[in-house]
Order: C-alpha cells, then structure tokens, then sequence
C-alpha cells in the first residue's frame, strides 16, 4: 500500500514538472517571437506576445520583463494611433463609408480630436449652423494590470469604446465593448454599438 501510495505521488509529481516545463517552454518561444516583431518595429504583434508571456507566468524573469516591455509599447502605440486621430471626423452612421446603404440625416455628426479632449458637433445641413453638443476628457481605460489594449477609451458616462483606425488614417470606427460603474465593468458581447467616421481635416 505504501509502495502504491508512494508511486502515486512520484507520478504526479512528474506530471506537474512536466507541465511546468512545456509552460515554461511555451512562454520562452512566445516572449522570442515577440521580440523578434519588437526588432522589425511590428508593435502590435509584440504587445500581444508579451502580453501572452506575461499571463503564462507573471511572476518569473520572462513574465516580469515581458510586463514591462507591454506597458512601454502600450505608451508608443497610443502615441502612433494620436498622431492619426487628431483632427475633425464626419460620423457615416453604423456602416462604413463604402456600404451602399445609409440612413439619411438632418444633421451631419462630427467630432473633434485634440490631444486632451473629444468634441461632439452636429451640423445642420441646410442652414450649415454648427452646435457643440458635448465636451469628452480624452481618457484611456486600461483595463488590468499589464493590458495590451492601446486604444480603448473611457467616456463620462462609463462607457469603453475600442477605437480602430485604418491604414491611411481615412476612417475611424469605434466599437462599444463594455461599461464600467460602481459594481465594475460589464463587457458587451453582442449587439455592440459602434459608428464610423472619415476624415475630413
């Protein structure tokens, strides 16, 4: 019985080593692979990687190291996607500006980027009259600790919208991905609100 018992132990052991092996492994490869797009500049691939090696194991040398390299692209990519979003964007609705069917507005929609604010206008389209109709603190939502998300926003009212920009900076969409409030954040899985805008200076 004790043989048995002692056999038992030795074999989950070995078990439990060789997981912690292939994990460790595993979270090698990921943090090389992601400072390999971290050399050809490809930041968004590299903040995905180390990110994933961070979660594997925080709390060894690659997992801390790769936390530290997420937070410091985290920064670069705010900067890069800023660059792009400064300037005034005219809302095309909830397709973007290619689809053939759109719904017709009185009021044309726009917004205004700066580096420190988001401003809300509508513009009527046949007296041209323009009103600032709301005021928004440009404010990243981090989310948890060491989240490769570098573009996600967080507005007055509690809402986290995920902001994406295409390759020529022409057009903007956001997407509606979760709420926050004093029971914390509830993230939208379907039927997300999102709305697309173009460039217009």
């Amino acid at each position: 019985m004790r043989n048995a018992l002692f056999f038992i132990v030795l074999l989950i052991t070995f078990k439990t080593s060789a997981q912690n092996n292939s994990k460790i492994t595993f979270q090698k490869n990921r943090y090389e692979l992601a400072v390999s797009y971290y050399k050809k500049a490809d930041f968004i691939n590299a903040i995905d990687l180390f990110y994933m090696a961070c979660k594997l194991i925080p709390d060894n040398e690659i997992g801390i190291e790769s936390s530290k390299k997420v937070d410091v692209l985290r920064t670069i990519l705010r900067d890069n996607i800023m660059v792009q979003a400064l300037g005034t964007w005219k809302s095309v609705g909830d397709k973007p500006g290619w689809a053939i069917y759109k719904k017709e507005k009185v009021f044309d929609e726009f917004i205004e980027v700066t580096n420190m604010q988001i401003l809300f206008y509508k513009k009527d389209k046949i007296t041209q009259e323009q009103k600032l109709t709301n005021t928004e603190d440009l404010v990243y939502y981090n989310g948890e600790d060491s989240d490769p998300s570098f573009s996600n926003i967080i507005l007055s009212n509690g809402t986290i919208w995920h902001c994406a920009i295409n390759n020529n900076s022409s057009e903007l969409h956001v997407i509606n991905i979760a709420k926050k409030d004093e029971n914390g954040i509830d993230k939208i899985q379907n039927n997300n609100a999102e709305e697309f805008y173009v460039k217009v200076k």
